[in-house]
């Protein structure tokens, strides 16, 4: 698949006098104004980002009401029950708060609900059988909540009391919550200030363990003057990554920190996890977003995330690496199923695929497992770039994840479809359905029209974001090693990625892979050459082309050397 190449206007007038004032290169200074930073006292706190730029928690919405009825929780010797979330976000979460609880003296416990049986979120089902098994009168809602109005005033009926830490849009009227929060809830103004408006629910849980230890401090909690949050930051820095929220503001003051503890974390369960994925001794985003995650989502993808959570909890090596082992099994069949419903679903769609007809991409079939339906709707965007929904499930009813291109809002379209759904929920792009399967048909035609009316056939070709136009001698050991201030990258903050004009083979390229699917280039302006890998590569660019490409720099036998991973060419 071709891309459409999009690369940011220079913008010298703004990147040289930046350079020189931060003492930095223009090239670094036009990737900084790409990513919106024009401010130098911003940019410096981007460049060098630190834990006590971190906002006081209290500015967070209702976080003194929160903090309030904890604390008098543990003044009653009160039992309280943390309600997760089946994902990475849920599960680090509720482990990070279920550790600083117990360990400050709260009587606590914790329940994740069942993919299967219970659903998302704070479902009635799900919280019944939580009280079955925790029968309290505190229940902290983590990573849920934000729209469970008739189950939070169910609870209060039966005298229980409910926090929710949440960071998902808020219904309107909101749940009579104790204390509801959400950054959601922040005004525009604050949140601008403040920054935290991106955190994820293992950041918020972060803020609320701060929050107590400080008000803890102020009124004597025992343990709390010398209890340190840092050691916790592994299972933030793990969460965030995980949620895909953007790397930007306190997330990537939490990340950045929290890549540093992960890799030095004497956690049993993530020192199993590294051991049975593998992972490289020192850890980035994509290791953590591509090893470490998928491996603890395994389980609350299939069934229930309780596996995850003794993980993350375990005391011991011995105790943890028998669940990591599980959880990585669990995680072959995950990709295995993946696999499976990912390869019948785009060989259904070749089949029929017309580009200047079909703008959304809807199928489904009867049991296609509805854990991994979100991966393979991602899968399917990948290979074809239009809006898609794939749908599994019963007979009697399919549930089903759609996720979105840029400049169709899924949740918006979806409300046009409300008469065919039975229930649907989510935002622009990423969305979640349930429907009857004798609907689905009508659902593709209908969500068709929609997209008809919104996108063009120029809007579904895929974008490639591109920082500036270089010549390759620009790409230098040390201009990267510049550039590598730019991490932790992410959503909100991606990896650098430029193009160069007019270049050639040096030498003729090198087949690698079991299948020969790999190809390394040598590419030349005619001044510098550079090495160029081009994983599973598509046709080889002859004589003169232009290149799109990512830098890196590549340690082989002791000896460093630049590297371009090649993301697409044309022809010059």
């Amino acid at each position: 698949m071709k891309f459409r190449w999009s690369i940011a206007p220079p913008q010298p007038l703004l990147a040289e006098p930046l350079a020189a004032q931060l003492k930095i290169s223009p090239l670094l200074g036009q990737c900084l104004l790409n990513r919106n930073l024009s401010e130098p006292l911003a940019i410096e706190t981007f460049l060098a980002p630190r834990l006590k730029h971190l906002a006081d928690p209290f500015r967070l919405p209702n976080m003194n009401a929160a903090v309030e009825r904890l604390l008098l929780a543990h003044e009653r010797e009160e039992p309280l029950v943390i309600f997760g979330d089946y994902d990475v976000d849920g599960v680090t979460s509720t482990t990070l708060l279920l550790e600083v609880l117990r360990k400050l003296g709260w009587r606590a416990d914790a329940y994740l609900p069942h993919r299967m049986d219970e659903g998302y979120g704070l479902s009635r089902d799900g919280v019944e059988n939580c009280l079955a098994k925790f029968p309290v009168k505190l229940l902290l809602a983590v990573d849920c909540g934000s729209t469970a109005v008739e189950t939070i005033s169910w609870l209060r009926e039966k005298s229980v009391d409910v926090i929710v830490l949440d960071h998902h849009q808020v219904s309107n009227p909101p749940p009579a919550a104790v204390a509801l929060v959400n950054p959601q809830l922040t005004n525009n103004s604050e949140s601008k200030t403040q920054n935290f408006t991106e955190l994820c629910s293992a950041g918020l849980a972060f803020k609320l363990a701060h929050a107590l230890l400080k008000r803890g401090r102020e009124t004597g909690l025992p343990g709390a003057a010398e209890f340190d949050l840092k050691p916790f930051l592994d299972l933030v820095a793990l969460g965030t990554i995980a949620d895909l929220v953007p790397l930007v503001g306190e997330n990537r003051i939490l990340v950045t920190a929290g890549l540093e503890r992960l890799n030095t974390t004497q956690r049993p369960g993530l020192l199993a996890l590294k051991k049975v994925a593998q992972s490289p001794e020192k850890l980035g985003t994509h290791d953590v977003g591509f090893q470490l995650a998928p491996r603890l989502n395994a389980s609350g993808r299939m069934e229930t995330a309780e596996e995850s959570l003794r993980l993350l909890l375990a005391d011991t090596l011995d105790e943890a690496m028998p669940l990591a082992q599980n959880l990585d099994a669990r995680n072959r069949e995950r990709q295995k199923i993946e696999r499976g419903i990912t390869d019948a679903v785009v060989g259904i769609v070749r089949s029929k695929f017309n580009a200047d007809q079909d703008f959304v991409i809807v199928e489904g079939q009867l049991l296609w497992h509805i854990g991994v339906v979100g991966i393979v709707a991602s899968r399917v965007l990948q290979e074809f770039y239009r809006p898609t929904f794939i749908l599994g499930g019963d007979a009697e009813l399919w549930r089903g994840s759609g996720r979105s291109v840029v400049g169709f809002d899924l949740a918006a379209a979806l409300r046009e479809c409300d008469d065919l759904l039975v229930k649907h929920g989510g935002h622009a792009m990423a969305a979640g359905v349930t429907i009857a399967p004798d609907k689905v048909d009508l659902f593709r035609v209908r969500l068709n029209e929609i997209a008809k009316r919104t996108l063009r056939l120029e809007d579904l070709q895929p974008p490639l974001r591109l920082d500036a136009e270089v010549t390759l001698s620009q790409i230098t050991l040390d201009s990267l090693a510049e550039l590598e201030q730019l991490k932790p990258t992410g959503q909100g903050n991606p990896a650098v990625q430029f193009c160069a004009r007019n270049l050639t083979q040096k030498k003729p390229p090198l087949r690698m892979g079991a299948t020969k699917q790999h190809v390394k280039l040598w590419v030349t302006d005619g001044v510098v050459t550079h090495e160029a890998v081009w994983w599973n590569a598509g046709a080889l660019p002859d004589g003169h082309f232009d290149l799109a490409f990512a830098p890196s720099m590549n340690e082989f036998n002791g000896r460093t050397t630049v590297q371009l991973k090649v993301l697409d060419w044309r022809t010059g």
